[in-house]
């Protein structure tokens, strides 16, 4: 299930970028996760751990995830274009932070799927032809 090789080209380069913006945010997920696992107090334990277990996986597989697509394995693009999409509807919905905070998190999202689904991406990530 995975395509011939590492792209290269302008593939590369904006897998790159991708990667960058990626990692990123799942070093933003760990880090929520660990202050979050600190943070834990008895009224609120249970949700304390449940969020921060939700928040590790997520970040782990997100890095993960674009570890492999800049493998070459083109199944692995599907999951962080649906992580993008959810982190701009969250950009979107997010209340009470400053604005700034708002433009970083949808603009990461735009830059990253942008990225991914560029053409020349999207012909280095193409499934082999079946035989």
């Amino acid at each position: 299930m995975t395509s011939p090789g590492r792209p290269a080209g302008t593939a590369r380069t904006l897998l790159i970028v991708a990667t960058v913006i990626v990692f990123a945010e799942a070093l933003t997920c760990l880090v929520l996760a660990a202050l979050g696992a600190i943070d834990l107090t008895r009224d609120r334990a249970g949700v304390g751990i449940g969020v921060a277990l939700i928040l590790a996986v997520y970040g782990v597989f997100q890095a993960w995830a674009v570890w492999r697509v800049t493998e070459g394995d083109y199944w692995a693009r599907s999951p962080l274009v649906v992580t993008q999409i959810i982190q701009l509807i969250i950009a979107f919905n997010l209340a009470d932070v400053p604005l700034w905070i708002t433009g970083l998190v949808g603009a990461s999202a735009v830059v990253t799927l942008v990225c991914l689904l560029a053409p020349p991406v999207t012909r280095a990530l193409s499934p082999p032809d079946p035989v």
